[in-house]
């Protein structure tokens, strides 16, 4: 084979870190950029160990194609028996918001009320039947980077939207509604980052109104000097990242069920606090951009871990 490991990519900023803690460690390894590819079914795999580090945003920088040939290649990779990290099922899950409130409700999470739809005289008849209030969040079912959300204060807002704003339907025609939470600004919302079936850090991040909570040092640097690509998503001030030393033991346990009934190696969990003091799980990321400032107040680096869990699993 032409190396031990091949890293699955799209956005090649969000890996540079993860490519110089494997070349500092000398692992063989490949990187296969997902935008512009081509691959034969028949002369698959080229490494032992698969590494997927797609994401679904990728349609909002143009490369929409990289989703898809990536969810054939991992799905190819996986009949040939290759090891596929983060594979189809946990790609899967990462593309499907209502997958992932379905996947809470039979783990028993708690999560906000979630309506799928393609037609809005649809939706709206269907939130108004199930008790759905307003004010209420549009999401796409394929979401990232907080691409393409907004908060909508009344039902006549969805149509007007739709008709404004018809890119929102992009990237699958499927949109939801979300039941909304405010939380309070001033300790924004949770993401526990977990690593091999275990808690790697916990982080709160207070967004100033923002949806796009990426913890990418690019998307949202220490500086506040944003090169997010994603010009309706940029805070109106820097988005702020606290290490969170006190995380919940309950909320970290259902982190951990999530990650696990979701096969998800490596991932990021979201939860936010509601006023009645119940956790809420809304976001699970399976291409989850670590921010090594957090990870050195816990005392390591996170690439350093995910490199060394890659190169245990070289010799499974």
């Amino acid at each position: 084979m032409d190396h031990d490991l091949i890293v699955l990519y799209e956005h090649p900023e969000w890996q540079k870190p993860l490519l110089a803690a494997l070349e500092r460690r000398g692992v063989s390894y490949g990187a296969f950029d997902l935008k512009r590819a081509a691959f034969d079914p028949d002369g698959v795999p080229a490494a032992r160990v698969y590494f997927n580090q797609a994401s679904p945003s990728a349609y909002v920088r143009g490369n929409a194609r990289a989703v898809p040939l990536a969810m054939s290649l991992m799905r190819t990779l996986e009949l040939s028996g290759a090891r596929v990290l983060n594979g189809s099922r946990a790609f899967a899950l990462e593309l499907s918001k209502t997958a992932q409130a379905a996947l809470m409700q039979q783990l028993g999470v708690a999560h906000p009320r979630t309506l799928a739809f393609n037609d809005a005289d649809a939706a709206l008849a269907a939130w108004e039947k199930s008790g759905g209030c307003w004010p209420a969040l549009v999401k796409p079912e394929q979401g990232g980077s907080g691409a393409r959300m907004y908060l909508l204060q009344a039902p006549e807002e969805l149509p007007r939207l739709l008709r404004d704003r018809p890119e929102i339907w992009l990237p699958d025609n499927l949109l939801m509604l979300q039941e909304y939470f405010e939380v309070d600004p001033a300790r924004g919302i949770v993401r526990m980052e977990f690593l091999n079936g275990e808690l790697l850090y916990a982080m709160r991040v207070i967004s100033h109104g923002a949806f796009n909570l990426c913890p990418s040092e690019v998307c949202n640097p220490e500086d506040g000097a944003s090169m997010c690509e994603i010009p309706e998503s940029k805070p109106a001030a820097p988005v702020e990242f606290h290490a969170y030393q006190e995380v919940p033991e309950a909320a970290v346990q259902a982190g951990l069920k999530l990650m696990a009934a979701g096969g998800l190696d490596v991932g990021g969990i979201e939860y936010l606090e509601a006023a009645d003091g119940r956790l809420i799980f809304y976001d699970v990321n399976a291409n989850s951009n670590l921010r090594a400032p957090i990870a050195r107040e816990f005392g390591f680096d996170p690439f350093e871990r995910v490199v060394d869990y890659l190169v245990s699993q070289l010799t499974v």
